[in-house]
């Protein structure tokens, strides 16, 4: 199946289950993977005919900046959901969420959740 990817999208949030996350912040990584049919888009070569990347990229900022969820997990179901309820020709997506500054006394690169999410064909 074909896919649109946005990779390594840089969000400063007010995410985390401890207070000091939820009051001064930090960085999350996000990677998407929205799997649909891209061959109309191929053929005519007209954006009318795909999902524009844009578009994600603008809901995941918003999502962002109007939240302030305590689990990561949320935060990527939140997104998927949106995804697939404004995009019904993506069958699948999946969302990745890497949070390299989490509150954990140790040497890490970073800890994430990767939540993928399907159409509801009802």
């Amino acid at each position: 199946m074909d896919k649109i990817m946005l990779k390594d999208i840089q969000v400063f949030g007010y995410h985390g289950v401890f207070e000091e996350e939820r009051k001064h912040g930090q960085r999350f990584f996000i990677d998407i993977e929205a799997f649909l049919d891209l061959k109309p888009a191929g053929k005519a070569d007209d954006l009318e005919k795909t999902v524009d990347y844009a578009k994600i990229y603008e809901f995941v900022r918003d999502i962002n900046n109007s939240n302030k969820f305590r689990l990561i997990e949320r935060f990527a179901y939140v997104i998927s959901q949106e995804i697939l309820s404004t995009y019904k020709e993506i069958s699948r997506v999946v969302v990745r969420i890497r949070k390299p500054d989490a509150p954990i006394r140790g040497d890490f690169a970073w800890v994430g959740v990767e939540i993928e999410n399907v159409q509801n064909k009802s």
